[in-house]
């Protein structure tokens, strides 16, 4: 199909959908009245858009409608990455860290998928914009073997590192996952500072594929999702000497270099060139934790008590209002703790089941489903 055609269908489609939105309860009169304006496109999803013959056709088009372009690829197809023209940001997702754990995971069509991953991401190095390796955790299948993913990364010496906890959406013939392979947030965590580690130490290691410097610089707990950033390209030093990270996008700088690269393919620029200040609560470690401060959540009641924080065993120490509980409370839940040991014992145990599906069980994460995310 025509690119101009798809975007200017699809840009009709939307606000067409959002129109229809207008008199549900809830909805910001502000918010609706700016949805009518297409800001942003993500190529991601369902199939790969990077197999479309006109793609850069098709992102040219956005950015002559000054919208920003996400493209997200599985890392197949390395010709079209190379030949892409500047994207505001380029996803490769990486699924597994070995050539077998891909197999499983993906069920690729190629016998090479392994090879043109890896070289896929070598490409991104030299793409000069904002590039990402994509990590989604699915417990069970790929969380471990974390020097292979560093060894993944350190090929393409990508700005950003998206990890992010699979979500699971029911049972379908097409997939053998189940509610115990999603990860909560603290174990994302927890993944994502022993990949940094494994980061450093290759960067110490030193060669031609040694990695730059990554830190940890934002989270999101809802999306169960954490963000290492390259220091070299967003961390700057504040006249206190702390660091800032500018992890956002100034969008209408990148569509004046976008722009500019049309009229004059010679012209290049680079990451740093767009980016912008990243707020303080979208900031790792901050108490909001990822969310908006300037946005309110709405809750419907629910039947059983939610929880803010815990021991390190998993029981409950605080409630929905971040208000310690009392002795007594925190001893029935300790107890309840102990029981689920007893029957699934200590740490997390994989079984096997039929089909290829495996259940994870973990007596410390029994609380952690009635948890309280503000």
């Amino acid at each position: 199909d025509d690119p101009h055609y798809i975007v200017d269908e699809a840009v009709k489609t939307h606000v067409k959908m959002i129109k229809e939105t207008k008199g549900i309860p809830g909805v910001n009169m502000e918010r609706w009245q700016e949805a009518h304006t297409v800001r942003h496109c993500a190529l991601s999803l369902v199939g790969e858009p990077i197999m479309y013959p006109r793609i850069n056709e098709l992102l040219g088009d956005l950015h002559s409608r000054h919208i920003s372009s996400f493209l997200v690829t599985n890392g197949q197809h390395p010709k079209a990455i190379s030949s892409l023209i500047p994207v505001t940001q380029l996803y490769v997702s990486v699924d597994a860290p070995t050539p077998e754990s891909l197999v499983a995971i993906d069920r690729p069509l190629f016998s090479d998928a392994w090879e043109r991953l890896k070289e896929s991401l070598s490409l991104l190095k030299d793409k000069g914009q904002r590039t990402v390796a994509r990590l989604t955790v699915v417990k069970g299948w790929n969380s471990d073997e974390v020097e292979g993913y560093a060894k993944l990364i350190a090929l393409g010496k990508v700005s950003l590192v998206e990890i992010k906890g699979v979500t699971f959406c029911g049972k379908s013939d097409a997939s053998n996952l189940n509610m115990s392979n999603t990860p909560w947030h603290h174990e994302v965590v927890e993944l994502c500072q022993t990949l940094k580690l494994e980061l450093d130490r290759l960067r110490e290691k030193g060669g031609p594929d040694a990695p730059p410097e990554y830190d940890l610089a934002c989270e999101h707990k809802h999306s169960v999702s954490v963000l290492l950033a390259r220091v070299d390209q967003f961390a700057v030093e504040g006249k206190d000497g702390r660091r800032i990270w500018k992890t956002w996008i100034d969008y209408p700088k990148f569509q004046e270099l976008s722009a500019r690269h049309v009229q004059d393919p010679t012209f290049t620029f680079s990451v740093e060139d767009y980016t912008a200040e990243t707020p303080s609560w979208a900031l790792f470690g901050s108490e909001e934790e990822g969310f908006d401060p300037t946005d309110t959540r709405h809750r419907k009641k629910k039947k059983y008590p939610k929880y803010r924080q815990f021991d390190e065993r998993g029981v409950p120490t605080h409630d929905h209002n971040n208000e310690e509980l009392g002795l007594e409370e925190r001893k029935r839940l300790a107890a309840m703790m102990d029981e689920k040991v007893k029957q699934v014992g200590c740490g997390s145990t994989v079984t096997q089941l039929k089909g290829g599906e495996k259940l994870i069980q973990d007596a410390s994460l029994m609380f952690r489903g009635q948890v309280i995310i503000m």
